[in-house]
């Protein structure tokens, strides 16, 4: 029987997530596992490497996701009950995230959040800050709570440098994002993951403040509907 080469990819996530489980510790104070920051670091390469291959899918990338949560065992939304759904997770998130520098916007049913690259990476790298993993956990416990929905995760660059180095470098942003949202339980297949480099900036290129800001990373939370 042959295996598909995205079931391999996903496979590979799938593994990688283990490996990165196992090496876990419990907090004394909480309760909770917890993986450490030199575990972490040397872990969410090989985890990140997997993501690119299982979650960058580019051809009929909607119908995967759907695909998966359906393998997943996650129904559809229908009705009136989208808008009132998407509504309780953008609350959700707001509150986990206020104060944090990540924006929660509410576009028609779609989420976005806005996660501005000098908080979340270090300059001209793609690890991401172990001060920002605790952003990432609230992220990843809202939409694992909200799970009847496809996450859209989009690197974006300045465009200071080549537009091939910026392309490879917002991908692997994009990739890192994604990986630590697996490690957290998110399902794999239901994300897609894309490097945008520097198209769509939202400010001007011209200014440090501007560049600053289209150096960003973003989630697009859309509701899972037939």
């Amino acid at each position: 029987m042959m295996i598909r080469p995205h079931r391999i990819a996903t496979l590979t996530v799938v593994l990688a997530t283990t490996a990165l489980a196992a090496c876990t510790s419990v907090d004394p104070y909480t309760g909770q596992q917890r993986t450490s920051r030199a575990t972490y670091g040397a872990g969410i390469g090989a985890l990140a490497g997997a993501a690119l291959g299982a979650l960058s899918n580019t051809s009929h990338s909607k119908e995967m996701q759907k695909n998966a949560l359906i393998g997943a065992g996650i129904g559809a939304l229908a009705g009136a009950g989208v808008g009132s759904y998407m509504d309780r997770q953008a609350e959700a998130l707001s509150a986990e995230l206020q104060g944090t520098g990540v924006s929660v916007t509410r576009n028609g049913n779609q989420i976005v959040l806005n996660m501005p690259g000098n908080i979340t990476f270090p300059t001209n790298g793609s690890d991401v800050n172990a001060n920002f993993y605790p952003v990432l956990q609230s992220v990843a416990k809202v939409v694992n709570h909200y799970n009847q929905t496809l996450i859209d995760v989009q690197g974006f660059t300045d465009s200071t440098g080549s537009a091939d180095h910026n392309q490879t470098l917002s991908q692997q942003r994009a990739n890192s994002v994604a990986a630590y949202l697996v490690s957290q339980g998110v399902v794999a297949g239901r994300m897609n993951v894309t490097g945008r480099g520097e198209s769509s900036p939202v400010a001007s290129k011209g200014t440090p403040e501007g560049r600053a800001q289209n150096r960003r990373v973003e989630i697009q939370i859309s509701p899972f509907e037939n």
